[in-house]
């Protein structure tokens, strides 16, 4: 499924799973993917003010960190001293089970993580029409659905979403 996705696009997944695996969640979440898009910006969009610092405190992540930070491990340095390299988007795949094509898992030198229904669901609106997989169709996913929580997130950190709608030429369905 990867083979669509614009390296930016990509490394925003990517990361947004690297964040999954390091807060020990079942699944890839909408929260987390937009986390991703966030720390990678893989657009230009002034309008999308939000930062991953902005986000992270909105989001369970766990507390690892903190808990290690008392013992005098830093677990940023653990992680670059033992994930170096780990991270390539070119070791990473998306892809769609054969036999439960709902089902769909980003695999990579980490470990397997599968995507929640509302994760899926921002990949699927993503790649709804033809052509490459932008940061801005990325977007779009998230922001399509209401119920992922996506756009009360950017709310809260303080983006105007309607603007942000309007910038990414994100398509909005008027009520009849």
């Amino acid at each position: 499924m990867f083979d669509r996705f614009t390296q930016g696009a990509r490394e925003a997944v990517v990361r947004a799973g690297f964040l999954a695996l390091d807060a020990h969640r079942a699944t890839l979440d909408a929260d987390l993917l937009l986390l991703g898009v966030a720390e990678v910006r893989p657009f230009t969009l002034p309008s999308f003010t939000a930062s991953g610092a902005d986000l992270r405190p909105r989001l369970d992540l766990g507390d690892a960190r903190s808990l290690l930070a008392t013992l005098g491990i830093d677990l940023d340095e653990v992680r670059r001293r033992t994930r170096a390299g780990t991270d390539a988007p070119e070791l990473w795949s998306l892809r769609r089970s054969r036999l439960r094509p709902l089902r769909v898992t980003l695999d990579g030198p980490l470990g397997r993580i599968p995507l929640a229904m509302h994760a899926r669901k921002v990949i699927e609106v993503a790649m709804w029409k033809p052509g490459p997989v932008t940061g801005e169709r990325l977007l779009w996913g998230l922001l399509a659905d209401g119920a992922n929580g996506a756009g009360r997130l950017l709310a809260e950190a303080g983006v105007d979403v309607a603007a942000l709608v309007r910038e990414a030429g994100i398509p909005v369905r008027r009520a009849a």
